[in-house]
């Protein structure tokens, strides 16, 4: 039986780790990746432990940048031969607005625009399985996101002067959501793509994020989950028999569960879906 690889961002610690540590004990190989050399280094060291007979390489890309986009997918086609699986981990809720090289809101460069791009650069490149499953990972905040159902900002720039990291944050899950939701239609079919809502876990990603953020992950502490719990549903998905269904769904607590009423558009879906390709500069996949 051949081994399969998956490719896991935000791979330095928290749920990306725990992820990365349950799929190598699934029997994956798998590819870390995380922001910088000295990360990189470490979680290769951290994962060695559990790798028994896998392989554990790490790569590091600033998923913000999308020329470190190109970067990274350039190494992956160096360093795999395929792509079984892709969870787009890497994420974080910045405390204040503020614009990348790029010139987009940097919480919807990383959360939504770099899983895009990446997604769509392996597609392009023939790197993902023709049983590939595309996992994205989402919040419960999804729920504070909100989209101009006629006029979907997936830049964020929108927010600049009236900043609210809640809502921003929960603004570019749902457009990843949603842009899962589009995606999952358009992949050839063999392909699934879902959104992964893992729940409140017990990282410092929420005291790292600062702002309202960190007072709300200190009243949230106690119903927070530890990384290895959270991880149960991307490792589902990554590891069932059979794809689980539905194609392109929310999944919560290992099964498919209802997202909030926006992220359940599909025509802002498309849109999404459309003008993030186009902002992006990739080929956006035909519908249907």
């Amino acid at each position: 039986m051949t081994t399969r690889t998956a490719v896991i961002t935000g791979a330095a610690g928290g749920l990306g780790h725990a992820t990365a540590r349950q799929l190598l004990a699934a029997g994956f190989d798998i590819v870390a990746v995380t922001r910088d050399a000295d990360s990189a280094l470490a979680a290769r060291r951290a994962l060695a432990p559990d790798a028994r007979d896998r392989t554990v390489q790490a790569l590091h890309a600033d998923l913000i940048d999308r020329d470190d986009v190109h970067t990274l997918t350039a190494r992956l086609r160096e360093s795999v031969e395929r792509v079984d699986v892709l969870i787009n981990n890497a994420g974080a809720a910045f405390p204040r607005y503020a614009e990348t090289a790029d010139g987009v809101e940097r919480t919807h460069a990383l959360n939504h625009l770099a899983p895009f791009q990446l997604t769509h650069l392996l597609l392009a490149d023939g790197l993902l399985a023709a049983d590939a499953r595309i996992i994205n990972i989402s919040s419960d905040l999804v729920a504070r996101g909100r989209l101009d159902a006629d006029d979907p900002d997936v830049t964020g720039v929108s927010w600049r002067g009236r900043f609210s990291q809640l809502a921003v944050y929960g603004t570019a899950k749902l457009a990843g959501v949603l842009a899962t939701v589009a995606l999952a239609e358009r992949l050839p079919a063999g392909m699934n793509a879902y959104s992964a809502n893992p729940g409140v876990i017990r990282t410092g990603f929420s005291a790292k994020s600062g702002g309202l953020l960190k007072a709300v992950s200190w009243v949230s502490g106690l119903l927070a989950q530890a990384p290895d719990q959270a991880a149960r549903t991307p490792v589902l998905l990554a590891t069932a028999t059979t794809p689980p269904a539905p194609n392109g769904g929310f999944f919560a607590n290992g099964v498919s569960a209802t997202p909030p009423a926006p992220a359940r558009d599909t025509e802002l879906a498309a849109a999404v879906y459309e003008r993030t390709a186009r902002l992006i500069g990739v080929d956006a996949l035909p519908r249907g």
